[in-house]
């Protein structure tokens, strides 16, 4: 979840992808930069480490 669904765990919900993990699909304008993290069982936070970059306390997506 992040700033683009007002950090709303619903928002997205996630769909098995049947090999075991699951995905959510998510589209962003074009020239954005979005702040995101993910929730896991447990309220468990956890950042990307491949994100395009990291600001303290948020993985970054640039589009």
């Amino acid at each position: 979840m992040g700033d683009f669904n007002h950090w709303n765990p619903a928002a997205h919900p996630l769909t098995s992808r049947g090999d075991g993990t699951r995905s959510a699909t998510v589209t962003l304008p074009a020239h954005s930069s979005h702040g995101f993290r993910y929730l896991a069982a447990g309220d468990y936070w956890f950042d990307e480490e491949m994100a395009d970059s990291h600001d303290g306390t948020n993985s970054r997506l640039h589009t």
